[in-house]
């Protein structure tokens, strides 16, 4: 049971952000930079761009777990079923460092940052993994030992760009990457938290061999509300630890 001040909270930090959500609007790799997917820009424009980024409905959350709309975005209720194929690809070597920078983030979103992998079995700009269990985490950040949490405090100070590595004996191949920031400024019960999900699609090179053997999970299905880090009160439970949702990272590739 939420408390009143959980209650409380959420009315007014709600009414102040209903429009301050966001997305990956830009990814460098070394020196080369892709505009992400601009949901407000690019269904207008013709010749469409050209983008790495699987395209998302608007700036807005995806609260039901059960939809397919968690993987990649979409809008279901509104007729956008989940997202689709980009038309391009980026390449990064294993073991790179892949740079990723959201829209302003607001401060009252707090949350984890978690990425996924999934490797492709064909041409990456028409593969679609549907519900089938293929993703794997490569990384992920939620709340530090001083209260510090990943979506916020940390992006913040990094200037709205979060960075990762790419696995350094990963299989050179195509991947989908699945990055998300979960906001959990309502999640004191379900539906509650929020799913803000960008699928970029990489073709990996190196000459590793590495792949995950176990710990896949499927999207949807690898969140549940039962999972913990889904339902999570951060008004009542401020200094409390953060499990965070997902399997654990996978180390095989480093």
């Amino acid at each position: 049971m939420f408390s009143l001040l959980s209650a409380i909270l959420v009315a007014v930090l709600g009414a102040a952000t209903v429009n301050a959500h966001g997305y990956v609007r830009d990814i460098v790799i070394g020196s080369t930079h892709y505009t992400g997917y601009l949901p407000y820009q690019d269904p207008y424009t013709n010749p469409a761009p050209q983008r790495i980024i699987r395209p998302i409905p608007s700036n807005g959350p995806v609260t039901d777990l059960t939809l397919i709309d968690i993987q990649c975005n979409g809008y279901t209720d509104g007729g956008v079923i989940g997202s689709t194929p980009a038309p391009i690809f980026a390449t990064i070597s294993a073991g790179s460092q892949i740079h990723l920078n959201w829209t302003t983030w607001p401060d009252s979103h707090v949350g984890p940052i978690i990425t996924y992998l999934a490797r492709a079995p064909s041409d990456i700009t028409k593969w679609q993994p549907g519900d089938d269990a293929v993703w794997f985490k490569i990384d992920e950040s939620g709340k530090t030992a001083d209260d510090k949490w990943a979506a916020t405090d940390l992006l913040t100070a990094s200037d709205s760009i979060y960075t990762l590595t790419i696995p350094p004996k990963l299989k050179a191949g195509q991947y989908i990457m699945r990055h998300e920031i979960i906001a959990l400024h309502g999640a004191f019960a379900y539906p509650g938290a929020q799913v803000y999900p960008s699928c970029i699609q990489l073709e990996v090179t190196g000459s590793g061999n590495a792949l995950p053997t176990s710990g896949l999970v499927s999207f949807p299905g690898a969140y549940t509300p039962e999972t913990p880090g889904i339902v999570f009160d951060v008004y009542d439970n401020p200094t409390a630890p953060y499990p965070i949702p997902g399997p654990a990272v996978w180390t095989g590739g480093n």
